[in-house]
């Protein structure tokens, strides 16, 4: 996905077995380590939400780790919507 400045918004809702196994934790370890600002919760239906700002090329490697998830998760399905950045986020944070 392209966009303007090679910059996106990316939101996923990542659904499966993504609570309680470390989903959280290591989205965010990804996307720091990535470069990413923006955010990763669990939903109350069992998601796992994931919205991040970046280079497009660091969303692309985020949406591919997503379809795994951390060791101990089994993801069933990925939701992604892409957008321009926003630049509203400075870090990457874990949402409770």
């Amino acid at each position: 996905m392209k966009m303007a400045g090679g910059r996106a918004r990316l939101s996923l809702a990542i659904s499966g077995r993504v609570q309680g196994v470390g989903f959280r934790a290591s989205a965010y370890d990804e996307a720091r380590s990535l470069g990413l600002a923006g955010w990763v919760r669990n939903t109350p239906g069992g998601e796992v939400e994931i919205v991040a700002e970046g280079k497009c090329e660091n969303l692309e490697m985020l949406l591919a780790w997503a379809h795994s998830g951390p060791p101990g998760a089994r993801v069933v399905q990925v939701q992604e919507e892409w957008a321009p950045a926003t630049k509203e986020f400075s870090d990457f944070r874990i949402r409770s």
